[in-house]
């Protein structure tokens, strides 16, 4: 195997591999009954560190990843007068399509309630389930949260100061949102400046988040590890249930919700969509990057579905960047399950306003996620701090992340080329599934 082939391969199933590794390194300690042997704490805390370590990195990546891929894709709709109907169109869908997938996963959710578990097996899996954030509990004390608070959370008093908190991110991407959108509206020689160097800040971000995501076999080992050795494989029905939960989901969503808008508002048939577009899933699926499979979709686009190169380059690079439909769901079901773990270990009532706050995080975000595999959990971490939840119960998820990552990469995908179709058909475009009739 060549050096290019074994780096891919680590790409790709290296989380996979530390999975693995870290079921059998559980299983041989406690058949072992090693658990408890000072040499075993210490591999632990080890363990531990790495994953903290790891996490840290994430964490440190929020403010500069979101902020720069909002403003780049808000400056984008006003830099060029010719196309505003065609980005108002393709605007308006993506924020259709983000949002019925967020409503989607709130309904499995409380429908489902992966979290609702017994309270022994729900601190276990926490691990650390008797510590909450002041805030969180100030924020339930009165059973739900003041929809006051939850517009002060959105208009922030310092941009700086809401960049350097976790739990205010909801003002910073209300800024970066303006600030985006009024960058399109200057003058050409100012607007080309700034565009440039808020490309070139998110080229380098994306840069440093491939790092990260680089490290995250051994910072999945070093985060599931300790949870297995506590909790114990027991820990895996219940994430098994999660797994079902968004699953469910996204099927309701791709087969349900994106069916009916090719059939009714795209007019076409679905089926043949599905059938052409099965390639680029199944790149996005392998892969788990919407980048990656950006070529293969436009190429697809372009050659089978026969839309136009204009319509085509302009909406999938942009739905590649904003239309992160099965990361908004995964987001929104991801929080509120760890919600509903709290709930039981706490006490503690998710009330409406914080399962609001819940579904416009993950619609936002969500526009904000770069496409390279993992890169999600930097939109799930500022999520939960800005719910108050603590940031390290996001480690619990990485024993099916790597599976799920999968596959909402390839309902986003899929879902940028339903967009192009339809809104193709918006323009008059005949495409290549009404000539087959």
């Amino acid at each position: 195997m060549t050096k290019t082939n074994m780096r891919k391969f680590f790409d790709r199933w290296g989380v996979v591999c530390a999975l693995a590794t870290s079921v059998i390194v559980t299983c041989m300690l406690r058949c072992a009954n090693a658990t408890a042997l000072p040499w075993t704490k210490t591999f632990v805390e080890v363990c531990e560190l790495i994953g903290k370590v790891f996490m840290n990195g994430l964490k440190m990546l929020v403010v500069p990843l979101i902020a720069s891929s909002l403003i780049c894709g808000m400056a984008g709709f006003g830099s060029q007068s010719e196309c505003k109907r065609l980005g108002l169109k393709t605007f308006l869908f993506y924020t259709l399509n983000c949002a019925a997938a967020v409503l989607i996963g709130l309904g499995m959710v409380n429908t489902f309630r992966p979290g609702l578990m017994n309270t022994e097996l729900a601190g276990k899996i926490l691990g650390q389930a008797n510590v909450l954030p002041e805030h969180f509990v100030g924020i339930n004390a009165g059973g739900t949260a003041k929809l006051s608070d939850f517009f002060l959370r959105i208009i922030p008093t310092n941009v700086m100061s809401a960049a350097a908190d976790n739990t205010q991110i909801l003002g910073l991407i209300t800024f970066s949102l303006l600030f985006g959108f009024f960058i399109g509206r200057l003058p050409d020689t100012l607007r080309d400046i700034q565009l440039r160097f808020w490309e070139g800040l998110q080229h380098i971000i994306r840069d440093i988040t491939r790092i990260v995501i680089a490290f995250s076999p051994l910072g999945v080992f070093g985060l599931v590890t300790p949870i297995l050795l506590n909790a114990g494989l027991d820990v895996l029905r219940p994430l098994l249930y999660f797994v079902l939960t968004v699953l469910t989901g996204f099927a309701i969503h791709t087969f349900g919700f994106l069916w009916l808008l090719l059939r009714f508002v795209g007019k076409i048939r679905p089926w043949a969509h599905y059938k052409a577009m099965f390639p680029v899933s199944l790149m996005a699926f392998s892969t788990s990057s919407s980048a990656a499979a950006l070529p293969l979709a436009l190429d697809k686009i372009e050659t089978v579905s026969k839309v136009s190169p204009k319509t085509a380059r302009f909406t999938l690079p942009l739905g590649n960047t904003i239309n992160m439909a099965g990361t908004a769901l995964y987001e929104c079901v991801v929080v509120l399950f760890l919600a509903q773990l709290y709930h039981v270990t706490q006490g503690i009532t998710f009330g409406f306003w914080n399962q609001l706050t819940v579904v416009l995080m993950a619609l936002l975000t969500s526009v904000g996620v770069a496409g390279i595999p993992a890169s999600a959990l930097v939109a799930i971490t500022m999520i939960v701090g800005s719910v108050g939840l603590p940031i390290e119960s996001v480690g619990i998820i990485w024993v099916a992340e790597r599976l799920l990552d999968m596959f909402r990469t390839a309902v986003n995908v899929f879902g940028d080329t339903c967009g192009t179709v339809i809104i193709a058909r918006s323009e008059g475009e005949a495409t290549a599934y009404e000539r087959a009739e």
